[in-house]
């Protein structure tokens, strides 16, 4: 999700996979594809900047998980870590 602000000052959380297309007259229309329009007090391209800035952190992030590095920002300490891995149980022979 990406924070945008409304121009009443009202932040708000918006998908950017359901982004359409972003237009500026004067005001920074944001399009959704089921044809929700938000107007927000963010320019088109600090709008574009957060869209291109969340994915890049999915990319990033499915990186640091293929390598196995991948440290969650809520996880405290490695207890934490390891309480979260659930293994599979074996499969019985037939």
């Amino acid at each position: 999700m990406i924070r945008v602000t409304r121009l009443n000052g009202e932040r708000f959380a918006l998908n950017p996979d359901l982004v359409e297309r972003v237009e500026g007259h004067p005001d920074t229309v944001v399009f959704l594809v089921d044809g929700t329009k938000y107007i927000v007090s963010e320019s088109v391209d600090e709008v574009l900047v957060e869209i291109r800035e969340y994915r890049a952190s999915i990319l990033a992030t499915a990186y640091e998980m293929d390598r196995g590095t991948y440290r969650s920002p809520f996880r405290t300490t490695d207890e934490d870590a390891h309480a979260a891995v659930v293994p599979f149980p074996a499969r019985e022979e037939r």
